[in-house]
């Protein structure tokens, strides 16, 4: 519900998802697309509804499905908005679509007191508790890189929010560098291993909770803090909130006897379809761990060539600083023309393009689809794109003189990708190209 009323604030609808032309897309979604108009309001008020259907656990079953479908559509609609925390909360509601979170506490249980239970089939909060330690055991295996070792780019953080803040000096010493870099590390490593274990979990959770709020305190990453505080508390005895309870009423009260749920077998229980349930949850968690994995299937460093690095929770592992430009060549003519982005992108849109290969491939075939409609069916389209990461000289991330227009979009590996290091200069037929408007270059 607060991460839907941060974006119906001020006009970031507007900003982010009805005003701009052109959407990158998810490779195999490219179908997706914003709701007409002003209906973006009606997709975001519906999950505005849904959020507060699932808090209440009224109608909670409808509700965490038009959620889970409605906030998916709206991650979907555009590549350039991709965030760790969003992917999260989409699978999280799609898992949330399938527990019995209104069988206590929940207003659904008022109107159908049938519904009613102590007990819950284990496999819900393990699966929970699954799918939260992949996310913290794949963000420390991704931090085991050369990079992050040596202080990269955590260095670089720390010097920039340094340089804005009067008081921030400190954040900037060596020292400091060392301790969030492998703390972050050693943290992601074995946060959840000290989880599991009951003698350590009451250390560990608080242990999460510094580290979220020191993330909270130093970078601006949205609810995903407050979010992974919420779902460390899975790893406590499932009836830890009813034996908090008790101790509330017991400072009131005086001492209370807190009853216990039986332990009973699925038959007992009532719960059917072990084995149906037991192969979802198979081939679920199977995708979870090897999804993450696919980067090896490629050449090259990950946090460069972007080849498999989202969906697999590498967070804040690299300062990638690039500019992009565009380069419109009509072979029928031998002109050639450079063609300004912002005119068809919003600066949001643009920033996160640069050092991202595949958006940038987008936005070519976008480019000659444009001219095509202009008349001009044969454009090629070129770049030359530079990049720094993690504070090394910058470089061509992509080899100009390839047409990016005739390049298909698949999932193969991208030999038009230079790698990382490279030295190759820039081709003296572009770099010497006058830069003009994009409206004169497309009714050129």
């Amino acid at each position: 519900m607060w991460e839907v009323c941060r974006y119906l604030r001020g006009k970031r609808v507007d900003s982010l998802w009805i005003d701009p032309e052109f959407h990158f897309k998810y490779y195999g979604f490219e179908w997706v697309h914003p709701p007409p108009d002003d209906w973006m309001y009606g997709l975001m008020a519906c999950l505005l509804v849904s959020a507060a259907g699932i808090t209440l656990g009224l109608w909670y079953r409808l509700c965490a499905v038009i959620f889970a479908i409605g906030f998916t559509w709206l991650f979907l609609i555009d590549q350039a908005k991709y965030l760790n925390h969003f992917y999260l909360i989409c699978l999280l509601a799609f898992i949330s679509a399938f527990l019995p979170a209104n069988r206590r506490l929940a207003i659904d249980c008022l109107h159908k007191p049938a519904l009613r239970s102590d007990i819950a089939p284990a496999w819900t909060l393990w699966l929970l508790r699954a799918q939260m330690s992949i996310v913290y055991f794949y963000g420390g295996l991704a931090k085991l890189n050369a990079d992050w070792l040596r202080g990269e780019p955590v260095r670089d953080w720390l010097h920039e929010i340094a340089a804005h803040s009067a008081t921030g000096a400190w954040l900037a010493t060596e020292w400091m560098v060392w301790v969030i870099s492998y703390g972050g590390l050693l943290f992601d490593l074995f946060i959840v291993p000290l989880l599991w274990w009951r003698k350590t979990r009451v250390m560990a959770f608080v242990l999460a909770m510094a580290f979220h709020l020191t993330n909270h305190w130093l970078f601006d990453i949205g609810i995903f803090p407050w979010l992974s505080i919420a779902t460390t508390t899975l790893f406590f005895s499932p009836d830890w909130p009813r034996q908090f309870g008790a101790r509330i009423r017991e400072l009131w009260m005086g001492p209370t006897k807190v009853k216990r749920a039986p332990l009973l077998n699925a038959n007992q229980a009532g719960f059917r379809y072990q084995g149906v349930i037991a192969g979802c949850l198979s081939i679920y968690l199977s995708w979870q761990l090897l999804m993450p994995l696919r980067h090896f299937l490629y050449p090259g460093a990950v946090s460069w060539t972007e080849e498999g690095h989202r969906f697999s929770w590498h967070m804040k592992l690299r300062s990638k600083k690039a500019q992009t430009r565009f380069f419109v060549l009509d072979p029928n003519t031998t002109e050639v023309w450079e063609l300004d982005p912002l005119a068809y992108l919003a600066a949001r849109q643009y920033q996160k393009m640069n050092g991202h290969p595949d958006m940038i491939l987008q936005f070519a075939h976008y480019i000659a689809e444009l001219m095509r409609k202009t008349g001009r069916p044969n454009i090629h389209v070129h770049v030359i794109a530079r990049a720094e990461l993690n504070g090394r000289p910058p470089a061509l991330l992509i080899d100009p003189d390839v047409n990016l227009a005739a390049i298909p979009r698949n999932l193969q590996p991208a030999k038009w990708i230079l790698p990382l290091g490279n030295t190759r200069p820039a081709p003296q037929w572009l770099a010497s190209t006058p830069p003009s408007s994009a409206e004169g270059a497309t009714n050129r």
